[in-house]
C-alpha cells in the first residue's frame, strides 16, 4: 500500500482507495470496482465526507429492521470486503445476520478468495459458493444461495446494482441499501436507503446494534414504524446543494 501521510487533507479518502486496489491486487476486487469507488468518492465530497444526521437515522432504523428479521442476510461484493471486512463480519455477529457472497463479475475464484477473507477477519460461515437459486434478472448476481439471500426476509446490499434491488424488493424482501447516490435506482428502490460511505456506515451500524441488541420488540418496531425513507433522500439532496452552493459563495462563483 503507498504510504500516504497522515497530514494529508484528503487522507481519510485516499486510504480508502488504497484498500480498494489492495483488493484487486488480492483477487477480491474487480477492476470494475475501482470505477464505482471513484464515482462514490464524488457523492461523499458533496456530503462533505460526513454522516449527515438523516443517514444515522436510517442506519438505526436499519439495524432495527436486522434485528427484527427471521432471516436476515448481508450481500458482500468485492469492494465490501476490501473496505470494511472485520466489520461487516462484527454487523453479522450483532444482529444475527448471514452474510452471503455476490457478485456482478463472479468467478468462483473470486467468491473462495471473499469467503477466506472475510473467515481470516472472524466470520465462521460465509454463504454464497452454492449458488442453487436464481433471481429473476439477467446476469451474475442472479446467483444466489436458497437458504441465504433467496430466502431472506431482509437483506442489507452494500454498494449495489439496481435492477437486483428492485428485484429484490418485487420479491417481498424488505432491502436495506448503502448507496452515496440518492438518485440512483438502488436508492429509489430500497426500503432503508442510508446515504453514507460504507466506511462509516457499518462502523456506526454495529454501535446501534450494541445500543440496541437488548431492545424489546416493540421498541424495534417503533423505531422501524417511524422511519421516512422520503425524508432521507430528500435530506441528502439537500445537503449536497448546499455543499455547492457554499463552495460556490466561498470561492467567489455566484450561485444561480
Amino acid at each position: 500500500m503507498t504510504r500516504i501521510p497522515v497530514e494529508h487533507p484528503r487522507y481519510e479518502s485516499l486510504m480508502t482507495r488504497e484498500s480498494v486496489v489492495e483488493g484487486v491486487q488480492m483477487g477480491i476486487t474487480s477492476r470494475q470496482g475501482l470505477i464505482a469507488q471513484g464515482r462514490g468518492e464524488t457523492f461523499d465530497y458533496l456530503l462533505g465526507e460526513r454522516t449527515i444526521a438523516t443517514a444515522a437515522y436510517a442506519e438505526r432504523a436499519a439495524v432495527a429492521l436486522l434485528l427484527l428479521a427471521q432471516n436476515p442476510i448481508i450481500s458482500v461484493n468485492g469492494n465490501t470486503a476490501a473496505l470494511v471486512p472485520g466489520t461487516i463480519v462484527s454487523l453479522s455477529d450483532m444482529t444475527g445476520a448471514m452474510l452471503e457472497v455476490n457478485l456482478f463479475h463472479r468467478s468462483d475464484a473470486r467468491i473462495h478468495k471473499i469467503i477466506r477473507h472475510l473467515k481470516s477477519h472472524g466470520a465462521v460461515n460465509v454463504l454464497g459458493s452454492k449458488g442453487n437459486a436464481r433471481l429473476d434478472i439477467n446476469h451474475d448476481r442472479a446467483i444466489v444461495d436458497e437458504g441465504g439471500i433467496y430466502g431472506a426476509d431482509v437483506v442489507l446490499v452494500p454498494l449495489e446494482d439496481g435492477d437486483r434491488c428492485e428485484t429484490l424488493v418485487n420479491m417481498g424482501k424488505i432491502v436495506i441499501a448503502i448507496d452515496l447516490n440518492p438518485l440512483s435506482r438502488t436508492s429509489s428502490s430500497a426500503n432503508v436507503s442510508i446515504i453514507d460511505n460504507i466506511t462509516r456506515a457499518i462502523p456506526n451500524m454495529v454501535q446501534f446494534a450494541k445500543d440496541m441488541k437488548n431492545n424489546k420488540i416493540d421498541e424495534l418496531e417503533s423505531v422501524v414504524n417511524s422511519y421516512d425513507n422520503n425524508k432521507v433522500l430528500s435530506s441528502a439532496m439537500y445537503e449536497m446543494s448546499e455543499k455547492l452552493k457554499n463552495m460556490s459563495i466561498e470561492r467567489g462563483i455566484e450561485w444561480i
